[in-house]
C-alpha cells in the first residue's frame, strides 16, 4: 500500500528575512543554464509584489507576504524551473499543474514564457492570496 502523502501544513515553514541576500546566495548554486530564467522570474516577483520576505529551504527560494504567509516557491531543475503558487487553486485561472491541496504550479523552459502576461497576472494575484504559513 502506498504511503500517504503528508499535507504541506505538516512541514515546518522557512524562517523569513527581509534581505534578498538569501535568494542571491541560492541563485549562485543554480545551474548556469537555468540562471537567466531564475533571475527573470525573481525580478518579476520583486517588481510585482511589495513588502516581500525571503527564505531558502529544501533548495528552493520562497517569497512571502506578511499576513499572507509564503505565496510563491521557485525551484530550479536541470531543464526547467517551477513557479509554485501556494494558494494557486484560488487564482483565476489557476495554474495548470498540481492537484493536491491548494498549491498549483507552472513549469518554465524559456525566457519567452516568462514574458507572457499570464505569469505576471498569477504573481499579482498571489501577492493578495493567502499562502502557506
Amino acid at each position: 500500500m502506498p504511503k500517504a502523502r503528508k499535507p504541506v501544513s505538516s512541514r515546518r515553514p522557512p524562517v523569513p528575512t527581509t534581505s534578498h541576500e538569501v535568494i542571491d546566495d541560492w541563485m549562485r548554486e543554480v545551474m548556469p543554464v537555468m540562471l537567466p530564467l531564475v533571475r527573470a522570474v525573481d525580478e518579476l516577483i520583486r517588481a510585482t509584489i511589495t513588502d516581500l520576505q525571503y527564505a531558502v529551504k529544501w533548495s528552493k527560494a520562497h517569497y512571502g507576504v506578511p499576513g499572507l504567509g509564503w505565496v510563491i516557491e521557485l525551484a530550479a531543475y536541470h531543464r526547467s524551473i517551477n513557479v509554485v503558487f501556494f494558494g494557486g487553486a484560488e487564482l483565476d485561472p489557476p495554474p495548470p499543474l498540481g492537484d493536491t491541496d491548494r498549491s498549483r504550479y507552472v513549469k518554465l523552459y524559456t525566457l519567452e514564457e516568462i514574458a507572457r502576461p499570464q505569469l505576471q497576472a498569477w504573481i499579482e494575484q498571489a501577492g493578495r492570496t493567502p499562502g502557506w504559513c
